[in-house]
């Protein structure tokens, strides 16, 4: 079969296409014939061994996929060759013709979702639910604010924020981002200059958030860019708010905590796939919660960029250059 391989360390210009062994299911296992992978920002720091997990080499990277199953292996029962499923893999395995995936972590699709549609809703949407609903418990009539409301994780924080009730202000880099995320549902949008900042840069960036949330403030913050954007973004926060931290894309911020307590806030760390592991049976009834959703109109996975199978690369490097308008997957003929 062929897969994207990462042979090396380094960034998506060191990654290979090329013709492998296909896999075969063991004990517990499925084999799928991959039709989509969804392109995460994981994917661009575990090729460069700077994620959580680090895979064995040769590794073709993509956590997500859809597709159809074609083997089983020993003891399942639950699924069924020729299901239309998606899979989380973890960190790695998922830019190749064929992929194994654990059986538990392997759920069939309505019948009518798209496999493009499949791929780019475990990930994206399973992190922000289970931050939204069991990490900062967001409520309706609450102010969430989302930075970086644009991309993957951020479209996503957007539509479940407006499902649950909240009044949702996006916080992107260009208009054209900013009519993006009104498309999503945004009720209000605040486009950032590009940073990094000096010291008058982070008034001006603090102040910008602050009139967006208005003088209430932001009760749920969700930051998915990190950088000089959160500690800006915290100060615009509410009475005990709760600032999510999902990802860093700009750079690991360092926080005052003197903020914390004169807003009585807490800052939330979010790690959807440790959770998965820890909560099995939680993961798997956010993950019906979601399909019902999506099944509602009230969630869909805004897929914006394809790339077939070869050019697997360059879809990495698209979302790791902060390019992407919604969710980026990679498609197998």
């Amino acid at each position: 079969m062929k897969a994207v391989l990462s042979r090396v360390i380094g960034g998506p210009s060191t990654l290979t296409y090329e013709e492998i062994p296909a896999p075969t299911a063991g004990p517990g296992q499925v084999l799928i014939e991959v039709a989509a992978c969804g392109v995460n920002y994981p994917d661009g720091l575990v090729i460069e061994d700077r994620y959580q997990f680090k895979p064995p080499r040769p590794f073709a990277p993509g956590g997500e996929i859809s597709g159809m199953i074609v083997g089983l292996g020993e003891g399942v029962t639950s699924l069924a060759v020729g299901q239309r499923v998606l899979a989380t893999l973890g960190s790695s395995g998922g830019m190749a013709e064929r992929a194994v995936a654990d059986a538990k972590r392997t759920v069939p699709i309505p019948d009518a979702m798209p496999y493009d549609e499949a791929a780019g809703l475990t990930f994206t949407y399973g992190t922000t639910y289970y931050a939204l609903k069991d990490r900062a418990h967001l409520k309706a009539g609450e102010t969430l604010l989302v930075l970086g409301a644009a991309g993957g994780v951020g479209s996503a924080a957007v539509e479940l924020g407006k499902a649950m009730g909240a009044r949702v202000i996006a916080a992107v880099s260009s208009e054209e981002k900013a009519e993006a995320a009104k498309s999503f549902g945004a009720d209000a949008t605040v486009v950032y200059p590009r940073g990094p900042f000096d010291k008058d840069g982070q008034k001006q960036l603090a102040e910008l958030f602050k009139t967006a949330c208005g003088k209430s403030g932001a009760d749920v913050i969700y930051d998915s860019v990190g950088g000089d954007y959160t500690e800006a973004s915290l100060r615009s926060i509410a009475w005990e708010g709760r600032l999510l931290v999902i990802g860093f894309p700009a750079g690991i911020p360092k926080l005052p905590l003197n903020l914390t307590l004169l807003k009585s806030c807490q800052v939330v760390g979010v790690f959807w796939g440790a959770y998965v592991a820890r909560d099995p049976a939680g993961d798997a009834a956010n993950t019906e919660g979601l399909f019902k959703l999506y099944e509602q109109g009230l969630i869909k996975p805004r897929v914006s960029k394809k790339f077939p199978l070869e050019k697997g690369a360059d879809a990495i490097a698209w979302l790791s250059g902060r390019q992407a308008v919604g969710k980026v997957v990679v498609t197998v003929p």
